[in-house]
């Protein structure tokens, strides 16, 4: 039998206690924006830094004791590996975990600081569910996939009713799909309790398997392609997610990586969220417009994981504000003689332009004898205020070349 509310109003009564009551936020800067009322369900304040904990421990719970007694296996590509992790320990069961291998440091870290065994196999999510497999079927231990259970996706569903108390009258639900579980637990909840209302999926464009599935009426394997959504990167859905989001799910976007990067940007700087690209992925089709909205609509993104590393997130922010004009990299040629960066120094901090890096480029640049390339990273507050800072230095007789975005 396929999911039903009542699996997912069971659910809620296991969790109850267990999990946390993530918030509902209003996106003030988001809402401006877009001209609707945007809210942000923030998974990513849920124990163990998402959503996952909700389904593992609705699954794990109902094993008998002899399943109990033997432990359990999966494969995730982290968040998952996290969540049965936890769920395990808090049941006092044992957990072994196959990561792929390029799954985040972060991730890897704290799925060890829980107590579980952690595997390293395959490039892949799907790689790594074959191995998990394997060694479940060899060890006797009993099998948490991370979307294709009914129990699962009952448990990821508790953020449908939650969403629902939140926001009365919500008019459109966005939530990633990786494999769909989440997704399609979702849209089960708020197509009971607030049928007008749309649910709508997105993807990560690099690997985006669920449109070419829906149009094709079975499940369809994609390549896969590296994405900053690492939690979202599954090249092929189950039988049993891709049925019920074609049964209950609206609409299926996909979102590229710079969309994404701004979401994360922006959730960071305007939401004070700390937020990973998979969990970023419903507010970057807002973002980018990939999701039409409506004068006064009534809008949530599920925010489903924060557990992002923090080398991916620095990078992230920097590329981030390169493109939207708040960071420049100016290349400026400068007498090679004292005083002369002080100079060209004093002329930025003048208009008011933050330095954060310089460096002297002698015979890289192969600049003119008695000149010395100076290459100086600019925080600038806008385009504008860019543009001003080159055109002063060229004035006042520097040879400058602006070579960071489009100016």
């Amino acid at each position: 039998m396929p999911v039903e509310i009542k699996d997912i109003e069971a659910a809620r009564k296991r969790l109850a206690g267990v999990i946390t009551r993530t918030p509902t936020l209003a996106d003030g800067r988001m809402s401006e924006r877009l001209g609707g009322e945007a809210y942000l369900k923030a998974e990513n304040l849920q124990r163990s830094g998402s959503f996952k904990i909700r389904g593992a421990y609705n699954r794990i719970s109902q094993l008998t004791a002899a399943e109990r007694e033997r432990g359990v296996i999966t494969a995730s590509a982290g968040n998952h590996a996290q969540g049965v992790a936890l769920a395990a320990k808090l049941q006092g069961i044992s957990a072994t975990i196959v990561l792929p291998e390029f799954a985040p440091l972060t991730k890897i870290v704290s799925t060890r600081s829980l107590g579980a065994e952690v595997i390293m196999h395959g490039q892949s999510f799907d790689e790594a569910v074959a191995y998990s497999r394997g060694l479940g079927e060899e060890r006797g231990l009993t099998y948490v996939h991370a979307f294709d259970d009914d129990l699962v996706i009952a448990g990821q569903g508790t953020i449908g009713f939650e969403i629902a108390e939140d926001v009365a009258e919500i008019d459109t639900v966005v939530v990633p799909i990786g494999g769909g579980g989440v997704c399609s637990g979702v849209a089960i909840a708020i197509k009971h309790l607030a049928p007008s209302a749309r649910v709508i999926g997105v993807q990560a464009k690099n690997v985006a398997s669920m449109r070419p599935s829906l149009a094709a009426g079975q499940p369809v394997e994609v390549p896969h392609t590296h994405t900053i959504a690492d939690g979202i990167a599954i090249k092929r859905p189950a039988e049993r997610t891709l049925r019920l989001i074609e049964k209950y799910v609206d609409d299926v976007v996909e979102v590229s990586e710079e969309e994404i990067a701004d979401a994360i940007f922006h959730l960071a700087q305007n939401a004070r969220l700390v937020v990973e690209g998979a969990g970023a992925a419903g507010a970057a089709a807002l973002l980018a417009g990939q999701i039409k909205v409506r004068p006064g609509e009534r809008f949530c993104a599920v925010i489903c994981g924060g557990n992002i590393d923090g080398n991916l997130l620095a990078r992230v922010i920097e590329q981030v504000l390169v493109r939207n004009g708040r960071y420049m990299i100016l290349k400026v040629l400068v007498p090679d003689r004292p005083g002369s960066l002080a100079g060209m120094l004093e002329i930025v901090a003048g208009l008011h332009a933050n330095v954060v890096e310089v460096y002297h480029q002698r015979a890289i640049w192969l600049a003119p004898l008695g000149s010395v390339g100076i290459e100086t990273i600019l925080e600038v507050r806008d385009r504008d205020h860019g543009r001003e800072v080159h055109e002063t230095l060229t004035a006042a007789g520097y040879y400058a070349e602006q070579v960071s975005g489009d100016w």
